[in-house]
């Protein structure tokens, strides 16, 4: 059986919103950044606020916080979303035979999590610290490392499936729990105390930027397989 040529990666354009999308995320984020290495003063006291009276709801409900504990250490923490994403690009390049879109997407992965420490190290943001903590965090604050995480790993697994044209309902549901993921791990970071809430925002953005680019990056640069007789794009 002769093996259908692949053609050089196609030079289309990307569409002009995502395009736009990216660049919006990527001004965002880089204000944040810089807002936050400046200390601008409005932001620092609007995340005292929120994070002295989030304490002090943790402390105050312990079962909550317990629960929380929970879902930042084991469902949403970082390496259960690397592994989440190591599963997906296993099942693409040994299932799916789609080894482009399996090293595309570990290359993004990887990408998103080396970024996430360089700016951690650069910015060097510390932590909030409390008298009386209900848990504890290592390194730098900015971007959130779980908050980013969750966001790109989810993200990408979103688009993945309507890539794939996954049902409806799929798609729907697969939406559904990437918003909460995404969502409520923002929320255990603050409520126990480990994270200012522009560490979480700005993760989300960093996040969603990953996101963006790694689509980009995709449609842009994967190769088109042709049927060898016919010359037509296979599907």
């Amino acid at each position: 059986m002769q093996t259908p040529p692949v053609d050089s990666p196609p030079r289309t354009s990307p569409p002009r919103t995502a395009l736009r999308v990216t660049w919006v995320l990527a001004l965002c984020s880089a204000l944040l950044l810089s807002l936050v290495a400046a200390e601008w003063r409005p932001l620092i006291g609007l995340d005292d606020d929120i994070s002295t009276t989030t304490h002090r709801w943790a402390v105050d409900e312990p079962g909550i916080t317990h629960a929380m504990r929970l879902l930042t250490d084991w469902v949403w923490d970082t390496w259960t979303m690397r592994l989440l994403c190591a599963v997906v690009v296993l099942w693409l390049w040994w299932r799916k035979g789609d080894r482009w879109t399996a090293a595309w997407l570990a290359v993004a992965c990887i990408l998103g999590s080396l970024l996430q420490q360089g700016l951690k190290a650069a910015v060097g943001r510390a932590r909030p610290v409390w008298p009386d903590p209900v848990d504890s965090a290592h390194y730098a604050a900015f971007p959130s490392g779980h908050s980013m995480t969750a966001m790109f790993v989810c993200g990408l697994l979103v688009w993945l499936l309507h890539h794939y044209g996954a049902a409806l309902a799929v798609r729907l549901t697969a939406l559904a729990a990437a918003v909460v993921s995404v969502a409520g791990v923002g929320v255990t970071r603050v409520w126990l105390g480990v994270h200012w809430t522009t560490d979480v925002v700005g993760g989300w953005l960093l996040g969603a930027l990953v996101v963006a680019l790694a689509v980009l990056a995709h449609r842009r640069w994967t190769p088109v397989i042709r049927d060898g007789a016919h010359g037509r794009p296979v599907p």
